[in-house]
């Protein structure tokens, strides 16, 4: 599987690029607190504990310049595969209550849980929504088999064939049974299943996936975009966006650079002013 996907065949994301024009996007996360019914739910706090948290970190992120957000429940440990209703069901209010402070083009993804991450896209008007749709893994959750031909199939009836859909092809908490490179593996998921973007990981959230196979996928795929999903530091963002079409971030955002800490407004700022250096 050496040949190069032509651009005639699949051209960049058209979604993609009405979204973000030609910049290079550099997405980072707002992180849900634990939601209603996972056992790290703050019930003292409850609903306003989430949304006040969620406010705060979605206005330090755009205040810094940050070209979109991400909406997601990491803290929902341990992850499922398929979430409680009332987790999507909480995250499409906390969205719905801030919808009208948003002010750049958001996404969202609930893990592991390709089929809610739609619903909740089509619920809050997302632009985009992440998440695992291929492949085969032995992962913490157990067996792990997403369907990337149903989730499609979902999106389209609930009438959202404009929502960009951005494939996790290198699972975090997992291990691909499927022995193909990376970089196989992810150019049959453009060639199967039609991804807006193809994302490439660490092994687990806030590690760096490997230059090396952003690379290899990068080389594959010259006209698809390719970015690096996690791991993305102050000291590495530059080089990382040489190589990749955007990145998502989240714990180097980090008071301390802790995943599970506040978004810290002074980082989010240092970040965006070494991403602008090469714009």
């Amino acid at each position: 599987m050496s040949a190069k996907i032509s651009k005639e065949e699949f051209p960049l994301s058209i979604k993609l690029k009405r979204i973000f024009g030609d910049v290079k996007p550099v997405i980072a996360m707002v992180h849900f607190g634990a939601l209603p019914g996972a056992p790290l739910y703050d019930q003292q706090g409850g609903l306003d504990a989430l949304l006040e948290g969620c406010r705060k970190d979605l206005h330090a992120l755009q205040d810094a310049g940050f070209d979109a957000v991400m909406f997601g429940n990491e803290n929902d440990r341990p992850y499922e595969f398929k979430v409680d209703i009332a987790s999507t069901a909480t995250m499409a209010y906390v969205i719905g209550q801030l919808r009208s402070e948003i002010r750049i083009p958001f996404g969202v993804n609930v893990l592991w849980d390709p089929d809610s991450s739609i619903a909740l896209a089509a619920a809050t008007g997302a632009s985009f929504v992440r998440e695992i749709f291929t492949g085969t893994y032995a992962s913490d959750m157990g067996p792990w088999t997403p369907d990337a031909g149903k989730a499609m199939r979902y999106r389209d009836r609930l009438g959202r064939q404009n929502l960009a859909l951005l494939y996790n092809i290198s699972a975090e908490f997992a291990y691909s049974l499927d022995q193909r490179s990376v970089a196989d593996r992810a150019r049959s998921a453009v060639f199967s299943s039609i991804p807006d973007a193809v994302l490439v990981s660490g092994t687990i959230t806030g590690e760096a996936a490997e230059m090396v196979d952003l690379e290899a996928v990068k080389r594959v795929l010259p006209d698809t975009y390719v970015f690096a999903n996690t791991g993305v530091k102050h000291a590495t963002v530059r080089d990382t966006l040489k190589v990749a079409d955007g990145v998502i971030v989240g714990s180097s955002l980090k008071v301390e650079g802790h995943t599970w800490n506040a978004v810290d407004p002074e980082r989010a700022k240092e970040f965006m002013r070494l991403v602008k250096l090469d714009r």
